[in-house]
């Protein structure tokens, strides 16, 4: 049972070692992935590490993406 404080202090360590900007969809994937995990076999917080991996990468993505639109956009009118 010393995983579970362990992994609290490591998780405790990384939240606040992170910038506030990598929390942009980080959260929302940590919650869902945490509620799918401890379902499927009481992985809680596996499966919020990788929602919040899966949450950061669709909130990258979507931000290139706004930007090739926004360069696109920028580009056409002039």
């Amino acid at each position: 049972m010393k995983i579970v404080p362990l992994a609290a202090v490591l998780a405790a360590c990384l939240a606040v070692a992170a910038p506030a900007a990598n929390a942009k969809g980080c959260l929302k994937g940590a919650a869902v992935g945490g509620a799918a995990g401890h379902v499927a076999g009481h992985h809680g917080v596996l499966g919020a590490i990788g929602g919040c991996l899966v949450g950061r990468h669709h909130a990258n993505k979507k931000e290139r993406e706004l930007a090739a639109q926004r360069q696109a956009q920028q580009h056409a009118s002039r």
